[in-house]
Parts: structure tokens; C-alpha cells; sequence
């Protein structure tokens, strides 16, 4: 059974649910469970359509993913981040392979970054003392976008 055109139509399924994730979180400061469950459960149908073996390739995937999420639950847990985005952040990375997945969060790292700063500076702009919810989802989203590239234009090198 040819399944190559599923290597282009699930990261473009996977793209569009970034962008809506993206813009969801950009207008209610949450994440929608059902499009997080949906980027985690389209990735063993990824792993199949490209040929990653159960042993180790799936384990090494789950394994990543597991420490990832784990990791950001603590941010969680000390009040940095929203679940919808930890949630977003341990789907995104059952896509992407170990070493992506560092390049993916070190995006995320510095878009997020920079979101903090403009939305700081326009706090300051407008005079404003309330404070700032950032919307990290947008970071992850471009970050997971930007991650994208790489199993689009690099599948045939395996």
C-alpha cells in the first residue's frame, strides 16, 4: 500500500492545526483539548507513513515526548505556563525527532521571548499596570511550524 501521500497531507493537517491552535490561543488564552488530542493521535499514523520501526524508533519517540511533557508539567505546576500549552508542546514532540525537538523548543524559547517583550513594551506604551497574559500557544505553534520543514523536505534521506 502506497502511503506517500500521507508524508504531505498529515504535516499539512498538522500545520493547520498549529495555526488554529495559534489563533485560538490568541483570542481566549486557551487551547482546545480536542485539537491537542488530535495533533497526539495523528502521530503513530506519521510514525507509520514514514517506516519508523517499533524498536527503537516509536519507543525513542514516546520516551522524548514523556520527558518533554513532564518537564513542562513542572513549569505547570509552578504557575509559568498554561496546560493547553504543556499539552500542545508534548503532542508537537511525538512528531519530531529527538534532535528536532531541541531545535523546536529553542524556538519556542525565542519566539516566546520575543512575544514577552513586545507585549511589555506595549504595556508600557499604553501605560498600562495590569498584567500580562502571554500567549505562549503562538510561540509552540511557529516553533512546531518551523520544525515542519524538516520532515517535509528531509524524508527521502533516511
Amino acid at each position: 500500500m502506497d502511503v506517500g501521500f500521507l508524508t504531505w497531507l498529515l504535516p499539512a493537517v498538522m500545520g493547520a492545526l498549529l495555526l488554529s491552535a495559534g489563533i485560538q490561543d490568541v483570542r481566549t488564552r486557551e487551547i482546545a483539548n480536542a485539537k491537542n488530542a488530535a495533533i497526539a493521535l495523528l502521530a503513530p499514523v506519521w510514525w507509520w507513513s514514514i517506516g519508523l520501526d517499533p524498536w527503537p524508533g516509536m519507543a525513542v519517540q514516546l520516551l522524548v515526548a514523556a520527558l518533554v511533557f513532564a518537564l513542562f508539567v513542572g513549569a505547570f505546576a509552578l504557575g509559568q505556563m498554561g496546560g493547553g500549552d504543556v499539552k500542545l508542546i508534548g503532542a508537537l514532540s511525538l512528531w519530531l525527532a529527538p534532535l528536532h525537538v531541541l531545535d523546536m523548543l529553542l524556538a519556542m524559547s525565542v519566539i516566546g521571548g520575543a512575544l514577552t517583550l513586545a507585549m511589555l513594551i506595549e504595556r508600557r506604551v499604553r501605560r498600562s499596570t495590569a498584567a500580562i497574559e502571554v500567549p505562549y500557544g503562538v510561540a509552540i505553534a511557529l516553533a512546531g511550524l518551523l520544525a515542519l520543514r524538516e520532515p517535509l523536505l528531509n524524508q527521502f534521506t533516511q
